[in-house]
C-alpha cells in the first residue's frame, strides 16, 4: 500500500519561512511528478509547485520567487521551501504523487497525502 506522509506545517508570522516535506512509501517503481497543492477555506484546491522525474518544475504565479520545490527521485521524497510567507498562503497543503507506478507494467495512479496546515499570521 502506497502512503504519502507530510510534515513541516505550522504557524508562522508574515515574512517568515517554513519547509514542508513529503515521503512516499510502499512498493514504488516510479513516479512521474511529485508536488504540492493547497486548499484554503472556501476555495478550490490549487497547484503550488510540481517537479517531474526529469527535473522540470512548475510554480503557481503567486509563489514564484518565494517557494522552491526539490525532489529526490531515489528516495521518493519532495520538499517545499517557503520563504517570505504571506497571510494569503494560509491553507492546508497536500503532497501529490502523479503517475505513480508500483511495477514497470502497472498503470500510473494519483496519490495524495493527508494534508498539513500552514497558517501565516499578519
Amino acid at each position: 500500500q502506497v502512503q504519502l506522509v507530510e510534515s513541516g506545517g505550522g504557524l508562522v508570522q508574515a515574512g517568515g519561512s517554513l519547509r514542508l516535506s513529503c515521503a512516499a512509501s510502499g512498493s514504488i517503481f516510479s513516479i512521474n511528478a511529485m508536488g504540492w497543492y493547497r486548499q484554503a477555506p472556501g476555495k478550490q484546491r490549487e497547484l503550488v509547485a510540481t517537479e517531474t522525474s526529469g527535473g522540470n518544475t512548475n510554480y503557481a504565479d503567486s509563489v514564484k520567487g518565494r517557494f522552491t520545490i526539490s525532489r529526490d527521485n531515489a528516495k521518493h521524497t519532495v520538499s517545499l521551501q517557503m520563504n517570505s510567507l504571506k497571510p494569503e498562503d494560509t491553507a492546508v497543503y497536500y503532497c501529490n504523487a502523479d503517475g505513480l507506478r508500483q511495477t514497470w507494467f502497472a498503470r500510473g495512479l494519483d496519490y495524495w497525502g493527508q494534508g498539513t496546515q500552514v497558517t501565516v499570521s499578519s
